[in-house]
């Protein structure tokens, strides 16, 4: 027995190094072969992920690296491309141009792992930023995943295919199912038993779609040594349930956000009903049998809904019946909870609540995602999660809005402070954004902090970032990202980056226009950055950057302009109103449609085709664009979560902002020739009409790039800079 236990490891460990091979065959191409990859997992004695690096004798391998899991030997690859080759990889580009010959080491590089966990994805992300894509963008993201050292993440595809299919063992018709599933672009909060039917229902090719992916997903999670965390039963059902078994003790919960009960509302199982267990452990058996397991399972039951009962016993019962109905299928069971319940509601999870939801679950048989722990850390006042593990998670985004945003010096202090702190049960780290390819930095840094033991010193650190990014030392670059550092990526206290800024909200006259920085930074880093364009314009990574702080300037100068709207309306003040609102309307929003347009990651039509894509048939193809329409600007049938993922795209600034801003200059400059009050309330219903009609325009937007980035950033910069 015990050789062929030795045996079975060893094949995994056979198994992670062709996978970290391959890996770097994908990201080196012929250069690959100058560097040696190994996978051993006694470099690491039972503990968190180790590897080393050195350079071997002869002439044949410029640098060897080994790590105790694949995934180990993946972020030590990144680690000596990064240090020593001067390369980088993120969601905008890779600049992998590497020195001829590689460099070799003076001396042997060991690095630790302080935390047995790096954990990445929001269960949000799966809809703001996943739902679209094929295998070979998620083959690049698990990539970059390994390369950043990530070892738990959510494996989520599929997941509805294998709940129809014990809806249908149950006794449920399609009728019923198909009422319960949302659309593609919403299914995050189907999980979460916050919404149900919107923008549904399911195709059925769209389930045969993600179980494809979602073996693909699995197994090359897996073969790099990636922990992968599987959906579990929260207890939420389909009406359908109550016609099937009318004798079962199910409870309506209340509606979610601004959804009424026709799209919320749904029914939670009580956790002392036997079907609790027999739907829970039926689901997870069959998703076991589908798709293997690797004993962790993720089950959100009170997602910004409001328990039954504040009940300490009630709770318990509600957390046991979850584990519970896990272990029925898998007796090794590990739950991992997102901690996003006890911040968003703290009036309910007062601390009798959140111990006994806790302690439902024996200890280290659970690990808490404290979800933003940047800014509002639930582990300092609940005594380490009472006892339970739990991961230092940065969310840093939400609803995956454009917008320059980070908080360094709470990431870069906060993971530490975490593990000082008294009977501390932190176990990793983790990076939970709602969306992503944005400030592709803050990711860079707190990838590179969970691996470190001390915090860094970042100035130098951003320094040598731009250097990296851009694949070339320059002084204005590496001046610009150091104005940004202390400006817009280092809000300090309750910082929440969810883009409030007028371009990307519903015109009215008590806009929100508070920065939580100096706006002169950011034009002062638009000049430098242009300035260093003569040098540097012809990296992908550079371009990006010049688009985002362009954009960045473009939102400010949004922000002046209604600044200047609404004094000019409030002083009765026309030729102003006139000026301002024209320059806004007219000149600066389709200037910043078509800067965004100039770059494939700012279009539109890239999100909208995406979508389509995924479809097999016209009609599919319409559903799945509306979803994706929707879910930018409506969210929702009539604005119930308005603007809640707002984008700054290429075609949606000039078809959906513009034009709302456009309505909203004619009526204030209506109001004052007519002498007539301006309403909020009916300017929200005329404007509303404008927003829906976005929605369904069937325009086909470009889903390639237009125009020269640089020219165009360059003229905006002669025109605006203040």
């Amino acid at each position: 027995l015990l050789l062929l236990a030795v045996t079975a490891a060893r094949a995994g460990d056979v198994r992670q190094e062709e996978a970290v091979r391959a890996l770097a065959r994908r990201l080196l191409g012929p250069r690959a072969a100058a560097v040696s990859l190994s996978v051993d997992p006694a470099l690491a004695a039972g503990g968190p992920d180790i590897y080393r690096l050195w350079s071997p004798p002869g002439a044949a391998v410029a640098v060897a690296v080994t790590g105790s899991s694949g995934v180990a030997a993946a972020a030590g690859l990144y680690r000596y491309l990064r240090d020593f080759c001067g390369c980088h990889l993120s969601w905008s580009g890779a600049q992998l141009r590497l020195p001829d010959p590689l460099p070799r080491l003076r001396a042997e590089i060991r690095a630790a792992a302080p935390g047995r966990y790096r954990y990445y994805q929001n269960v949000c992300a799966q809809s703001y930023s996943f739902v679209w894509w094929d295998w070979a963008r998620w083959e690049r993201e698990i990539d970059w995943m390994a390369l950043s050292g990530i070892n738990l993440a959510p494996a989520f595809a599929g997941q509805e295919a294998i709940w129809q299919r014990v809806y249908r063992n149950l006794g449920l018709n399609q009728t019923e199912i198909d009422k319960y599933f949302t659309g593609p672009a919403f299914l995050a909060w189907n999980r979460m038993g916050n919404l149900r039917r919107w923008a549904g229902p399911l195709p059925p090719a769209w389930h045969l779609k993600q179980l494809y992916l979602q073996y693909r997903i699995v197994e090359r999670m897996r073969s790099l040594g990636m922990t992968t965390v599987l959906p579990a039963f929260a207890g939420h059902v389909p009406h359908g349930i109550l016609r099937v078994f009318p004798r079962v003790n199910a409870t309506r919960l209340g509606h979610w956000s601004h959804f009424d009960c026709t799209y919320s509302c749904i029914y939670l199982l009580d956790p002392e009903d036997p079907m609790f267990q027999v739907i829970g452990t039926l689901f997870l058996k069959e998703l076991i049998k589908e798709f293997g397991t690797d004993h962790v399972y993720s089950a959100d039951t009170f997602n910004e809904m409001t328990p039954l009962s504040s009940d300490p016993a009630y709770l318990s019962r509600v957390s046991n019946a979850v584990f519970r109905s896990m272990t029925g299928a898998d007796p090794n069971a590990l739950w991992l909870m997102q901690g996003w319940l006890f911040q968003h509601q703290p009036d309910f999870w007062q601390p009798a609540q959140v111990r006994a939801l806790l302690h439902g679950v024996p200890l280290g048989r659970m690990i808490v995602l404290d979800l933003f722990a940047e800014s509002k850390p639930v582990y300092q006042w609940t005594e380490s999660f009472y006892g339970q593990p739990f991961i230092w998670c940065m969310l840093h985004n939400f609803g995956g809005n454009h917008g320059l945003f980070g908080t360094v010096e709470a990431i870069n202090h906060g993971p530490f402070a975490a593990r000082r702190f008294p009977n501390s049960t932190m176990v990793g780290t983790g990076l939970v954004p709602e969306g992503i390819e944005q400030n592709d930095m803050v990711y860079e840094l707190m990838n590179e902090l969970g691996w470190r033991q001390e915090p860094l010193d970042l100035p130098s650190w951003v320094t040598r970032y731009a250097e990296r990014r851009y694949g070339a030392p320059n002084a204005a670059a590496a001046s610009a990202w150091r104005l940004l550092l202390r400006s817009v990526y280092n809000c300090t206290g309750v910082c929440v980056n969810h883009n409030r800024s007028p371009l990307v909200r519903r015109p009215s006259l008590r806009m929100d226009t508070e920065l939580w920085y100096n706006a002169s930074d950011v034009y002062e880093a638009w000049r430098l950055l242009l300035s260093a364009g003569a040098e540097l314009g012809s990296s992908p990574a550079f371009l990006y950057d010049l688009v985002d702080v362009t954009r960045q300037a473009a939102q400010q100068l949004v922000s002046d302009y209604y600044l200047s709207i609404r004094q000019a309306f409030q002083s009765h003040a026309l030729p102003e109103l006139l000026t301002a609102g024209g320059v806004l309307v007219y000149d600066l929003l389709p200037d910043l449609d078509r800067l965004l347009s100039s770059h494939s990651l700012f279009l539109l039509g890239r999100w909208l085709e995406n979508a389509r894509a995924m479809a097999t048939s016209d009609r599919e193809a319409e559903q799945y664009e509306l979803n994706a329409r929707n879910q930018v600007t409506l969210w929702g049938p009539s604005g119930n979560i308005l603007d809640y993922a707002n984008k700054q795209l290429g075609g949606l600034v000039l078809d959906y902002y513009s034009v709302r801003w456009s309505l909203f200059v004619s009526v204030l400059v209506e109001s004052l020739n007519s002498g007539r009050p301006f309403h909020q309330d009916q300017f929200n219903q005329a404007v509303f009409q404008v927003e829906r009609g976005f929605i369904y325009n069937k325009k086909r937007y470009p889903a390639v790039p237009a125009g020269d980035t640089m020219e165009i950033s360059r003229k905006l910069f002669l025109k605006y800079y203040p």
